[in-house]
């Protein structure tokens, strides 16, 4: 019963009172409530190192993250590296010179493959040879490197279980544990869409463009948030699934300062990955998409489970019409 009536006046005690005397001052005790977790986030950054874009060179992209990183104080970013990319893109003389750059401003790399392969499309052998093929070239990164493989594609594997866990056996065998990501906005996508305008010669406006770039990454960390505290009733320490695009380069500091407006916490990729959600291993019919979002179908959580502007019909018609101007119907 001692244990109890402790428990009962620290209930009381955290009672709004105002209590007034006369002829003294007003003592006024305000409520003590439980403060929300903290949301934290890391910055993950695919398909590096990518080749030429709508706007920038790879140089000019490279020059203006690494003063983002700076000039914002952004902790520890992750890039996910695919190696064959340094010497079959056109533009991958310069690339190891611009991953030493990404290094030189605290980021650190780890295996996004060497090819990018799909895993539903590949057998478990092939993606495991393709894994240490990348790995030869990470080895040499010194500490940089991290044991971390990022799905290309999210892929792990789709409907097939047993490639799956081959998969993530092969993984544990060679010290691996998965790269997830917790939040994605396809960013990909709306850098395809304004290549592909820009080579139309279409006018893009590119304040708009800013604009959608960070609602939608803004309005998917809180979507992967949300989603989140139901599917393991905490917020964890969530991981952004970016990719080295001009518009990273361009906008990726208001999209930080966004962020923190938000209530967020940029945090470093080791932090990020300590979090326990690292020893989840879901068993779903369909394995990709975000660790979050397969944790949530697992559980059989009510709908929606999924980004709605990660479907490109969505994305494809927000950008047309806020940022081409063209009236093709209604965006969400």
């Amino acid at each position: 019963m001692t244990g109890l009536r402790f428990v009962l006046k620290a209930m009381i005690a955290c009672i709004a009172l105002a209590m007034v005397v006369p002829g003294k001052r007003t003592i006024s005790v305000i409520a003590s409530t439980p403060p929300q977790a903290a949301k934290r986030i890391a910055l993950s950054f695919d398909d590096v190192p990518r080749g030429r874009g709508a706007f920038l060179t790879p140089d000019e992209r490279t020059a203006r993250l690494v003063e983002i990183f700076r000039s914002r104080h952004v902790p520890q970013p992750v890039f996910f590296l695919n190696p064959n990319r340094i010497v079959h893109f056109g533009d991958g003389i310069d690339a190891p010179k611009r991953i030493a750059a990404y290094v030189a401003a605290g980021g650190v790399l780890a295996n996004h493959t060497n090819t990018h392969p799909k895993l539903s499309k590949v057998t478990a052998d092939i993606f495991l040879a393709d894994i240490d093929r990348a790995e030869a070239y990470l080895k040499t990164q010194g500490k940089a490197y991290r044991p971390w493989l990022r799905f290309p594609y999210l892929d792990e594997g789709g409907p097939d279980r047993a490639k799956r866990d081959a998969v993530r056996a092969g993984l544990a065998a060679r010290g691996m544990m998965n790269g997830y990501a917790t939040i994605d906005g396809s960013d990909w996508n709306m850098e395809g869409q304004a290549i592909a305008a820009r080579k139309a010669g279409k006018a893009i406006d590119m304040d708009a463009l800013r604009d959608l770039y960070v609602e939608t990454n803004v309005r998917s960390a809180a979507f992967g948030d949300e989603l989140a505290r139901r599917a393991l009733g905490r917020s964890p320490a969530h991981v952004l699934l970016l990719h080295e695009t001009d518009m990273a380069g361009l906008f990726l500091g208001d999209l930080i300062d966004a962020l923190r407006q938000d209530g967020w916490e940029i945090i470093g990729a080791d932090e990020a990955y300590a979090d326990p959600m690292h020893r989840e291993r879901p068993d779903v019919a369909w394995t990709a998409g975000t660790m979050i979002e397969q944790i949530a179908w697992e559980k059989k959580l009510a709908k929606p489970r999924w980004y709605e502007r990660n479907d490109v019909k969505v994305a494809n018609a927000l950008f047309a019409e806020r940022v081409l101007h063209e009236k093709l119907g209604a965006g969400k």
